[in-house]
């Protein structure tokens, strides 16, 4: 099943673009969905911790994927 994901701050930077698509396993989790994101796109091994979010609604771990569901990265933010 197809997931789109967003990126932002500097996971954006990382991959050089806000978004990109990517196909996963029916039931897949948010754990593995990781997993398989880090496997496909290793730049991103570089954010020391994320957020996420499906839906526009913070998800854990172990929350469940659904088909076309819209997964965001949100790296840590500072300002000043």
């Amino acid at each position: 099943m197809n997931i789109q994901v967003l990126l932002f701050g500097i996971a954006a930077d990382l991959l050089k673009s806000d978004s990109l698509e990517i196909s996963v396993t029916e039931n897949c989790t948010i754990y593995t969905f990781k997993k398989e994101l880090l496997k496909r796109h290793p730049k991103l091994l570089h954010l020391s911790s994320y957020a996420v979010a499906v839906n526009e609604t913070y998800a854990d771990d172990n929350a469940v994927l659904k088909e076309n569901d819209v997964v965001a990265l949100i790296p840590p933010v500072s300002g000043g």
